[in-house]
């Protein structure tokens, strides 16, 4: 299938709506695309927003991973918002919900990393 995605900056975080499927025939695309904006400098922090993911496997988890690393060595933190229950089992069985901070929505993410007021 296909992957798609909507890019939103607040000040150094970058927000990414991941929209589709990220799998083996998508990953290297999304590796790509996240790659290059962090190399950008501008962006400290990554929140994946997965409410439009339909489906992910290990090729996927990898590509989360490798972001959590580059990440991690700039002093950035990676979050995650609305992933789906087959989604979140994946992250919790890979782990990776211990790396990355879980919200169930994109406006609880922003309201705790700071980057949105609690007044909308």
């Amino acid at each position: 299938m296909a992957i798609s995605w909507e890019l939103e900056r607040h000040r150094d975080l970058l927000l990414v709506r991941l929209i589709g499927e990220l799998d083996i025939h998508t990953a290297d695309a999304v590796r790509n695309m996240l790659q290059e904006e962090l190399e950008k400098g501008t962006t400290a922090h990554l929140l994946l927003n997965l409410k439009n993911m339909t489906f992910m496997d290990s090729s996927g988890l990898g590509v989360i991973l490798g972001r959590y690393r580059h990440l991690q060595q700039t002093g950035g933190q990676l979050f995650i918002c609305h992933a789906s229950p087959a989604i979140r089992r994946l992250l919790e069985l890979s782990g990776v919900h211990k790396l990355a901070r879980m919200f169930e929505t994109e406006e609880e993410a922003l309201q705790s990393i700071g980057v949105m007021s609690r007044e909308k």
